[in-house]
């Protein structure tokens, strides 16, 4: 079997197929796909080339292990960014042991900021960058799966394994403390 021939066909047909006909070196397809996107995702939570390296690796080996659980109610891209992010999480949690609600309570901020029409002003990207840095890994991750790659709510609680309303009000908080924090560093 050539893989050429499969290269034209969408992650739901591959997928199908490697389930169906048990075509397994099919999922080299997504693999090449894919690949440089886990990568990046990896590198930006770990900081750290060859853990995500590493990383990336025992994430497409568990995407394959998992791959019958795919539904196909989300893209295939976003089913494997959530088990990206979930293992990144997962992985810095029990390295720096740093249980969020835990963190969130050492690291308060005033008061939950609600956005209004002042904070709508333009923010300058290397500085939200930099500040991205500063806040909590999961926090970081729950605001680059919703405004970065587009994930539901759904989506990122489940990748989190939280509720949907936990979801949004850690988003929320989150939110809150990126812009606490650029006032705080960044009084113009």
């Amino acid at each position: 079997m050539h893989l050429d021939n499969y290269k034209s066909l969408k992650d739901e047909e591959i997928i199908s197929i490697i389930l169906q006909e048990h075509k397994t070196e099919l999922f080299e397809i997504l693999y090449q796909r894919y690949s440089r996107k886990v990568l990046d995702k990896c590198y930006t939570l770990l900081k750290h080339r060859e853990l995500a390296e590493e990383s990336r690796q025992n994430i497409f080996e568990k995407t394959y292990e998992k791959l019958n659980t795919f539904k196909g109610t989300a893209s295939f891209l976003s089913w494997l960014y959530s088990i990206t992010y979930n293992y990144c999480i997962d992985y810095l949690r029990n390295k720096n042991k740093l249980h969020y609600p835990e963190w969130n309570s050492n690291h308060e901020i005033p008061e939950i900021i609600e956005e209004s029409q002042d904070d709508q002003e333009e923010i300058n990207y290397e500085r939200l960058v930099k500040i991205l840095e500063m806040i909590h890994p999961e926090e970081k991750a729950l605001l680059l799966m919703k405004y970065s790659d587009n994930l539901s709510i759904q989506q990122i609680g489940q990748a989190l394994r939280i509720s949907e309303s936990a979801t949004k009000m850690r988003i929320k908080r989150a939110k809150a403390r990126v812009l606490f924090i650029y006032k705080e560093i960044y009084k113009d």
